[in-house]
């Protein structure tokens, strides 16, 4: 072949069909976010954790409740992520980062951003993103088309020459359709933060905790935010998203309404257990020093000692915890999973056993039980006669031992 057989393409025309392509796979890859999102797994890491997901049903319940969305059934989810986040993909779960729990200081911070979350899942804002997001997708497409014929008409015109801008002007066109999809996220954020107050509220419970975690969204971001453009957030800019939930939140007759003790107390022991895994030994023990005796840093120090230093030292630790709360679960489960992971699966079935005798929702210990007892005998105690069809059906038979919560 020879060139002739290929038509000359303009440097505008080129630079349009371009921007073109990129355009629209943007415009379909925004589209198709929140779908992929709501595939389960989806490559996030999942902690699973009877004490801390017994906790958060109790926080989540008054406020799903008072939403109107008690028999939805819908779960918390807890993410392994170290940083201070929340949010909903679909309406049955409410994802919560690792860090989030960590980081808050009482309950009701916690549950302040359940109940905003939960004002999303309420107000039907994923369904109504979605639909906005289809409309500005053809918006966008649609203003490239007619983009692209008045680019093609400069390009093919005598002198080359058309009025205006057309490629500026489809660069303007979809700044403007960004521009109105960000103020309609802004706006859902603020009806969530509403209606999470008006939840509050219901259930008898401050908004405090709600305000006291956006102002410290708001302290960290003030710096950043005094060059951000406004109209180029998701969200409502810091200090503004600030003052209107003051606004509102202030003026409930909970605001002082302190987190009850009990509450707080098991609060307390699930930070604790959050630290102990997912903290190295020295930076636990500047945050739990020896002199803190506190039930919350004894826990902390026992599941760091079983995880970094000695069992056995692990264990009389435990055995405190036992011996200063007799009727917490817990602390039985924690030394049924050390003495599971140390070899010594028998010893751990009397722990395992008390705790599912004394935990509300025992499901993930009993599967810890089921799985770890039924290992397979090491072959030093196996009787020395079997059949070879038997022995293959025992280890199929065998259940899968689940990941372990914090692993």
């Amino acid at each position: 072949m020879t060139p002739d057989y290929f038509p000359h393409r303009s440097p505008i025309r080129l630079r349009a069909s371009r921007f073109v392509a990129v355009a629209t796979a943007c415009a379909v890859a925004i589209a198709s976010v929140s779908a992929r999102a709501e595939k389960q797994g989806g490559g996030l890491p999942v902690i699973r954790d009877a004490e801390v997901e017994q906790l958060l049903r109790d926080y989540s319940a008054p406020v799903l409740r008072a939403a109107g969305l008690g028999q939805r059934n819908i779960h918390v989810v807890i993410i392994n992520d170290r940083s201070f986040n929340a949010f909903v993909v679909d309406a049955k779960r409410i994802f919560v980062n690792a860090g989030a729990l960590m980081d808050a200081q009482t309950p009701n911070q916690i549950i302040g951003v359940l109940a905003h979350e939960t004002g999303h899942i309420s107000g039907g804002h994923l369904a109504k993103l979605r639909s906005e997001l289809a409309t500005a997708q053809t918006a966008a497409i649609i203003t490239m088309l007619l983009g692209l014929g008045a680019v093609a008409a400069a390009a093919t015109s005598r002198n080359g020459a058309v009025g205006g801008n057309p490629a500026g002007a489809i660069i303007g066109a979809q700044g403007v359709i960004q521009r109105s999809l960000l103020a309609y996220q802004r706006q859902q954020e603020e009806q969530a933060d509403r209606a999470g107050v008006n939840f509050l509220n219901m259930t008898g419970q401050s908004a405090k905790g709600m305000y006291e975690t956006f102002k410290r969204f708001a302290d960290q971001g003030l710096f950043a935010s005094t060059r951000a453009d406004p109209y180029l957030q998701s969200h409502p800019m810091p200090t503004e998203r600030l003052a209107a939930l003051a606004e509102v939140a202030r003026t409930s007759p909970n605001w002082e309404k302190k987190d009850p003790a009990e509450l707080q107390a098991r609060h307390d022991l699930m930070r604790a257990k959050l630290f102990g895994y997912m903290e190295r030994p020295d930076t636990l023990q500047r945050r739990y020093p020896a002199a803190d005796t506190s039930l919350a840093a004894r826990y902390a120090r026992a599941v760091s000692t079983y995880r970094h230093a000695d069992l056995r030292i692990a264990l009389g630790q435990m055995d405190a915890l036992i011996q200063a709360q007799p009727n917490n679960p817990y602390f039985y489960e924690l030394k049924g999973q050390a003495l599971v992971e140390s070899g010594r699966a028998q010893e751990a079935i009397p722990p395992l056993r008390r705790a599912i005798s004394l935990a509300p929702d025992p499901t993930l210990i009993r599967v810890m039980l089921a799985a770890r007892t039924t290992w397979p005998t090491p072959i030093s105690r196996r009787p020395r006669r079997r059949s070879p069809a038997g022995s293959c059906r025992r280890r199929a038979n065998l259940p899968v031992a689940p990941r372990d919560v914090f692993r």
